[in-house]
């Protein structure tokens, strides 16, 4: 494959591979994973870095290789390497501009004078792309220091703030809106089919039919159709009773470890339609009469506790 395909054809393929299966995999949003995330691009750096020196390494290894050779693997090498798709003297010149590198018949030229057991030691130049990068990373040094140490820009310590800072709020948004981030002050009630639909369905395939029974008429548990109740009324009541039980030492479990907050909510939506079907052989009443204080009054609507929970369709809540 390696003389198939020309290594400034091979080199930008697979970096261009490894970074689409990265922008594929990673789920960055609207704008690429190499930009939103820079590990990503460090890591993407480090890739393509080590796949440029790689190349130098297998090239510097054929050089060597080839003067080993016979004249006549030379001559079946070169005839090889003149078909069509092999590597021309376009790369080659690329690497020689890279790394400066001296062919075995001109090593003499740059062999010192020195000689440690028979070992002579070469003095060839550093390759110009490791030169550059040093250079780069000393300009770097440099605006670094001007603009952090010189100019007192931003510290990490106010970075860290600042992230954060970004962070919680991002946290508070999300909260906003997940469903299984609902809590008693954010629950809200729901009135659409599809979610009473829902919610019956949870009610009757869970435990709460064995206290309250299919219907919500009450047996071990309270009526859940009247209007009387034990732990106050409303979706919030309602909510909060499912998901942090009922009266210590009596009255349900908490179920938020086993039923995830968007099924509660539908639940306690569910048991407050249930409200005034008074199903045969029902529970008697237990616990007081409960009048939601923030619903909305019509004028010229009864005051009293019982015809206002009779008009106002918020007023009923789990026991």
């Amino acid at each position: 494959m390696k003389k198939l395909i020309p290594s400034y054809v091979r080199v930008p393929l697979i970096f261009a591979i490894v970074m689409g299966a990265m922008e594929y995999f990673i789920d960055s949003g609207d704008k690429p994973a190499f930009i939103k995330f820079p590990m990503v691009a460090l890591f993407l750096g480090v890739f393509l870095f080590l796949l440029v020196a790689i190349e130098i390494v297998v090239s510097a290894v054929d050089k060597v290789t080839y003067h080993l050779l016979t004249d006549d693997q030379k001559k079946q090498l070169e005839e090889a390497q003149s078909l069509p798709f092999t590597e021309g003297k376009f790369y080659q010149g690329i690497v020689q501009k890279l790394t400066r590198s001296k062919e075995i018949e001109q090593e003499q030229d740059v062999m010192l004078d020195h000689d440690y057991d028979g070992i002579r030691e070469l003095d060839n130049v550093l390759p110009p792309w490791w030169v550059y990068l040093f250079y780069i990373t000393i300009v770097f040094a440099l605006v670094y220091l001007v603009r952090f140490h010189i100019m007192g820009d931003y510290t990490q310590a106010e970075e860290f703030e600042t992230e954060m800072a970004v962070a919680r709020a991002e946290v508070e948004k999300y909260k906003l809106t997940a469903p299984d981030l609902l809590d008693k002050e954010k629950v809200t009630l729901l009135t659409d089919a599809g979610s009473l639909a829902e919610g019956k369905k949870l009610f009757e395939t869970s435990t709460c039919i064995a206290c309250h029974k299919p219907d919500g008429g009450g047996s071990i548990g309270p009526n859940l159709t009247d209007d009387h109740w034990i732990l106050g009324g409303g979706i919030k009541n309602v909510f909060n009773t499912i998901m942090e039980g009922g009266r210590e030492g009596k009255g349900m479990v908490p179920w938020k470890a086993t039923i995830k907050p968007s099924d509660i909510q539908k639940i306690a939506s569910y048991v407050i339609s249930l409200q005034g079907t008074n199903p045969p052989d029902g529970k008697a009443p237990e616990g007081e009469i409960w009048v939601d204080e923030n619903a909305p009054k019509v004028e010229g609507e009864s005051t009293t506790p019982t015809d206002t929970i009779n008009t106002a369709a918020k007023v009923v809540a789990i026991k």
